[in-house]
């Protein structure tokens, strides 16, 4: 067939079942294949992004408790649990660390883990490291509560700030357990 306005030739669209999906002209098992690639790319990239940002918010977490030391009783490390979220911070922080380390690994084609054994890593550490901070910043919101009840001041809004960035750091991992445990569970063991 011909445009007759401009006299260029176009191609005749293609015949039922002969390809020509919008996501990239294929069906049928190419098709499929081509989209569950993508959509296995999509996972890994969602799943390193919420690491990072685990990464960032447990970092945060750790630093503003850390330096969470104005004088007398004002001191995070007089309470066990703001030292307990200093710990638990650390931790997520050194997890995701690691975890990014060997995503970068698996991206420049060096060697990983057999891949039904990462998955379990990647599932089993989402899942332990949210649940600790979970824990953590549980534990720290009745003394903060209770300290802001007495005086409310720059201690206790470092206090609240390092809770609520450790809150954060946990919805990245929990969504990134998430993930994880959707890719364990479409994992094919042929």
């Amino acid at each position: 067939m011909a445009d007759v306005e401009k006299a260029v030739p176009v191609a005749a669209p293609p015949a039922e079942g002969a390809g020509g999906d919008a996501a990239g002209g294929r069906t049928g098992a190419v098709g499929a294949v081509l989209r569950r690639w993508r959509t296995q790319d999509l996972l890994d990239r969602s799943g390193s992004a919420l690491r990072a940002g685990a990464w960032a918010l447990s970092l945060l977490a750790f630093l503003v408790m850390v330096c969470n030391e104005h004088g007398d009783w004002r001191q995070f490390d007089r309470y066990e649990e703001y030292r307990y979220i200093v710990a638990i911070g650390l931790l997520a922080f050194v997890y995701t660390t690691l975890q990014l380390l060997r995503h970068g690994v698996r991206l420049t084609g060096g060697q990983d883990l057999q891949p039904k054994t990462g998955l379990l890593v990647d599932f089993a550490g989402d899942q332990v490291t949210a649940y600790l901070m979970m824990s953590a910043l549980s534990a720290a919101i009745p003394i903060t509560n209770r300290i802001r009840e007495g005086a409310d001041n720059v201690f206790t809004d470092s206090s609240a700030a390092s809770i609520s960035m450790a809150f954060f750091a946990f919805v990245c991992l929990a969504l990134s357990a998430i993930i994880s445990g959707f890719k364990l569970a479409k994992q094919t063991y042929i």
